[in-house]
Parts: structure tokens; sequence; C-alpha cells
């Protein structure tokens, strides 16, 4: 057993990936909106500002400010942004996912530790149907849903609601995540140890310095074993 008691995880891009391609859902708004497309998904991307808000009216003004900007590009500005952000949001399969490699392992090796919690920051009207779509309802003892919460990651207060609801300490922690700005930060920020998992063998960490980095999910117990 390591001095961890706890193992914490994040979800999108580190226990489970979406399935939909960007271009599925791109021109599936159009599609839904009845409106012939122009651009290309990078265009509205780039349109975007900020972070996407996490209730369902709040995505419906952010997707509606992108698509004006891009039919402002494209000279389309006659179409109906809401129509169109409103067939985006209709075209997203939330339950399109599937585990990473490696994700039971690292769960089970969480298991065998101690306490196992999802920290993410969606709000749980859209990551409990991945959740159910991945059978993981029942894998973690506490699940922390940031995105119906004032403060996301990497604020500390996602990681300090999860960690008093097992009643376990910061420093007896350890939070796995794909995020260097929002996991590795936010994790350390708020006391706990952090692993980055990175699928790219050649991402560099830049600044950030986690404590411990995963080219794969199955060497999380590896760190179990070389952690007094």
């Amino acid at each position: 057993m390591s001095s961890f008691t706890a193992t914490l995880f994040d979800l999108d891009g580190t226990l489970c990936r979406q399935e939909q391609d960007v271009e599925t859902i791109y021109y599936g708004a159009f599609e839904q909106a009845g409106v012939d497309p122009f651009g290309v998904p990078s265009d509205l991307w780039n349109a975007l500002d900020g972070p996407p808000p996490t209730t369902p009216k709040g995505q419906t003004r952010y997707l509606t400010g992108g698509f004006v900007k891009v039919a402002a590009q494209y000279g389309r500005q006659s179409v109906d942004p809401t129509a169109l952000a409103d067939g985006f949001l209709d075209t997203v399969d939330y339950a399109a996912v599937s585990l990473l490699p490696g994700a039971t392992a690292a769960l089970d090796a969480a298991r065998d530790e101690g306490f196992v919690g999802l920290v993410t920051n969606g709000p749980e009207y859209r990551q409990s149907v991945k959740l159910d779509a991945l059978s993981l309802v029942d894998a973690f003892d506490v699940v922390v849903f940031a995105g119906d919460m004032t403060r996301r990651k990497p604020h500390r207060d996602p990681f300090d609601h999860a960690l008093a609801s097992i009643e376990t300490a910061a420093e007896s922690a350890l939070y796995v995540g794909n995020s260097l700005e929002y996991d590795v930060a936010g994790a350390q920020g708020a006391g706990l140890r952090a692993a980055w998992y990175r699928e790219d063998e050649t991402a560099d960490a830049g600044a950030y310095r986690p404590d411990y980095v995963l080219d794969s999910l199955t060497d999380l117990s590896a760190i179990f074993e070389e952690t007094p």
C-alpha cells in the first residue's frame, strides 16, 4: 500500500474520449437548422470567447455569438445563429464516449489503495450521461461536477469539496488528469499531488511541474508501488 488513501480522476481526456468527430457536430448544426453549410469547425472554435458556460441556456448564447461571427466572415448574416447553436447542441451525443486504454486498470489500482473519486469541470446533466454510457456510475466514492459549482478547476473548491466528502487530507490524495492548467496546477494548488496523463509522449510540461507523468494509464499502479 502507498501513502495515498484517495485517488481522484478527471473524466474527459483522462478516463474517456469523445467518439463524435468535430465535423459531424459542426455540419450537423446546419443540417438541423436547415441551412446550407459554410465555414469549417475551426472557424467556430476561433470565434468563441472564453470557456464555455455549463448551463444549456448559457451554451446556446455562447454558440450563438460564435455563429454570428462565422456568418459575418462568410457573408451569411441572414442566417439565424440561434438556430445553428440549437442545432449544434442537438447534434452532440454525450453518450458517444469510450474508455481510454488502461482506464479500467487505473481505476482498479486506485481502488486497491483506498477511496476513488471523480472531479470533472462538466455539469451533471452532461457528465452523468457519459458515466452511464461508460458503466462508471458506481465506480466512485465521490463525484464532483464542478460545472455546477461557482468555481471550477483550476480553483481549489472542487478538490476541497471532494476531499471533504471522503474525509481525506489533501496530502494523502493523488489527482490524475490530462490538463496541465486545470488538473495539475489545480490539484497542486489544493495541496494534492498530481499525475499528468499525456497521450503524446513528446509533450512537454513547460513551466508546470507535475509530481508524476503517465504515458499510459496502466502506469498508475507503478506510482503506488514506488510511493511509500
